[in-house]
């Protein structure tokens, strides 16, 4: 008689835990993290090929809807109290992870008050940006000639952009040669950027970033960038990413 309901109990513990792990599952499956992973793996489709305007127009619909608890956030954590001295013990950037692959990547970016990501490129890339939290400053620009062996270091390039945004807002998106390839981040408060890359960076594939000076008068649209060496004056901390995950059934 004891072994009986010892081996009952033993099987309610065994199915509880399944259900458990299913309920689980089906939660992720239907996230929004979850539901941006598969819109990605359908319209990336490798190096050399730029998403289609009903693909764009797709992403574009998922990020627009994201918020900060998609990505397991929340307003109250103390990284974002910006009224006292707190946000200012974390003065590094920091990056985690949520998915990456040769087609495309998704990660998230947290910068502390004032912190600067500079002027940087995304050779052969299409970039979808989503600020889910704080007041950002977002300069961009687009090379109005092709690179030649000259003008390598010292180019022309239009202003596209050069504005302050605040959350929620809609993503942005750019592409391997228009709507702003060149951009920076400046912090005007601590913020958070959702950020997809496709494909990502790759040194191997010649992808690899390069950073930039600007030269430019207020009264015009047209600066001149200038190549430089930021690599080690730009700190960034990768950390590990605690929101939802991803489910890759490939």
């Amino acid at each position: 008689m004891k072994e009986g309901v010892k081996r009952q109990a033993t099987a309610k513990r065994k199915h509880g835990c399944v259900r458990r792990r299913t309920r689980r599952r089906v939660q992720s499956a239907s996230s929004a993290i979850q539901r941006l992973f598969l819109a990605c793996k359908a319209v990336f489709k490798g190096p050399g090929t730029v998403p289609g305007p009903a693909d764009v127009r797709k992403l574009r619909l998922i990020l627009d809807k994201m918020g900060p608890e998609d990505i397991g956030l929340s307003t109250d954590i103390l990284f974002f109290r910006d009224g006292d001295h707190i946000s200012n013990r974390t003065s590094r950037i920091a990056y985690a992870t949520i998915y990456n692959c040769d087609n495309f990547s998704i990660c998230v970016f947290f910068l502390p008050r004032a912190a600067v990501i500079p002027l940087h490129d995304h050779p052969g890339m299409t970039v979808f940006s989503k600020l889910l939290l704080g007041t950002m400053h977002i300069k961009s620009y687009d090379w109005l000639d092709p690179v030649t062996s000259s003008d390598r270091y010292m180019r022309p390039a239009e202003l596209i952009v050069d504005s302050d945004f605040t959350a929620p807002c809609k993503a942005s998106v750019l592409y391997p040669e228009t709507g702003g390839n060149i951009h920076a981040f400046t912090a005007i408060t601590p913020c958070v950027v959702l950020d997809v890359l496709g494909p990502p960076y790759t040194k191997e594939d010649g992808r690899d970033i390069t950073y930039y000076r600007d030269y430019y008068s207020n009264n015009s649209r047209v600066g001149w960038l200038e190549e430089v060496d930021i690599s080690k004056d730009l700190k960034m901390d990768g950390v590990e990413y605690l929101g939802p995950h991803v489910i890759d059934g490939q």
